[in-house]
């Protein structure tokens, strides 16, 4: 055999073979090529019964989407399918938009280039300016960072924060899962209606004395407040600064609803503890642009770090917010008078609406804080619990869902 090319047996060179071992090399491809179709026959099958499992983490097993943003894809198809809806469930301003943030964005709309992922300069340096006139805060620009929503920031946030978590209870739908998903503890501080659903220094201190927490502490709360409508004085802020500066909790400010307070007289937090608080917010509320995701956080010279790892996980997931959005929004706070018109008269609307719910909903003796700023108000049906039981309703999620299968109306249950 020595000597005798088997490269190749299918072409150029097979009539050099011996007619004997050509025969005998053509079986065995036969079969081989015999051998192969079957096995892959078998490993397509393999494949097609294939199933994969335990893809998810274990602590996400009950893991669910945004309870508020399913609801409100729910209302958008009925809406679309013709059917008349009274939609209270979902916190998105009803406005048109600043004339000026559309001409912006039809000015901008070529605008394609990846942006310096903090934000360009143009529009924090506004955003320093507006904050500055509203709230009375001294910013350096270079401590904003702007983001496509506030929410992607606070989820960055909690990704890179080493520490636990403190969420007043109630809260917004998507601070506890967002800490879920980051991997922390989270530990909730009660507030009641009696006190009207304001947390106190008292509730802070019974969380912090009553478990084994970390070093670093990161508490979440909302001013003015998502679900309640609850504001803050000064003095309850004073008090509350005290106890977080006394156990080393770092103050997530979400003032997302800030310009929305009835009576214009916004309080944050930040003044009160300027080197522990980062404010969050953005456009979504005042300025009616949900659908713009345009958000942003402050931070304070002493938690530069935080800010860097924040800029950092930034380059790594959205890179930068959209282009023609942070020009529009540039323009915008340039455009103060028709800024300061706009949150004017729809603060007006907003109080108008939340006294006449307030009214009629306490004059049938359902119990209610009264709301002082943002789109919400957060009412007790327990006057009804006897009725409703009657009818097997025992819980505010299958009272929304009665609400809605039978007066077409929509509002969204506490959590």
């Amino acid at each position: 055999m020595a000597g005798i090319s088997l490269a190749r047996v299918d072409g150029e060179g097979v009539d050099k073979l011996p007619s004997d071992l050509y025969i005998g090399l053509h079986n065995a491809q036969d079969q081989d090529t015999s051998d192969l179709e079957d096995n892959s026959l078998s490993a397509k099958m393999e494949i097609e019964k294939r199933e994969f499992c335990n893809l998810v983490r274990p602590d996400l097993g009950n893991y669910s989407a945004a309870a508020n943003l399913a609801q409100n894809e729910h209302i958008r198809q009925l809406l679309k399918e013709g059917k008349k809806v009274y939609h209270f469930g979902f916190g998105q301003a009803p406005f048109p938009l600043l004339h000026c943030a559309a001409e912006g964005l039809r000015e901008h709309a070529e605008e394609t280039a990846y942006l310096a992922t903090q934000g360009i300069a143009e529009l924090r340096k506004g955003i320093s300016r507006f904050h500055s006139r509203h709230d009375d805060l001294d910013i350096d620009p270079d401590n904003i960072v702007v983001a496509p929503g506030s929410k992607e920031l606070i989820f960055l946030l909690m990704s890179i924060f080493n520490g636990d978590i403190l969420i007043l209870s109630p809260a917004w739908t998507t601070y506890q899962p967002q800490s879920v998903l980051t991997h922390h503890r989270h530990f909730l501080i009660d507030s009641c209606a009696q006190r009207g659903w304001r947390v106190t220094p008292e509730a802070i201190e019974k969380v912090v004395n009553e478990n084994d927490l970390k070093q670093n502490r990161l508490m979440i709360m909302c001013n003015p407040d998502n679900p309640t409508g609850v504001c803050y004085t000064k003095a309850q802020l004073h008090r509350i600064s005290e106890v977080c500066r006394k156990h080393n909790i770092i103050v997530l400010s979400d003032e997302i609803y800030a310009r929305t307070k009835f009576d214009g007289k916004h309080e944050s937090i930040g003044k009160f503890y300027p080197e522990g608080t980062i404010i969050s917010t953005g456009l979504s509320k005042w300025a009616s642009a949900g659908g713009w995701r345009l958000g942003y956080h402050i931070f304070p010279p002493e938690l530069k770090s935080l800010r860097d790892a924040v800029k950092s996980a930034a380059t790594h997931s959205y890179s930068c917010a959209p282009a023609p959005i942070q020009y529009a929004a540039a323009k915008m706070f340039n455009h103060t008078e028709h800024c300061d018109d706009y949150i004017s008269h729809t603060r007006r609307i907003y109080e108008a609406v939340a006294e006449h719910t307030y009214t009629e909903l306490t004059s049938i003796g359902v119990k209610c804080v009264k709301p002082e700023g943002s789109f919400y108000m957060f009412p007790d049906f327990e006057i009804l619990r006897p009725a409703l039981n009657r009818r097997g309703i025992r819980t505010g999620a299958q009272m929304c869902a009665a609400l809605l299968d039978e007066v077409a109306v929509t509002v969204f249950h506490a959590r």
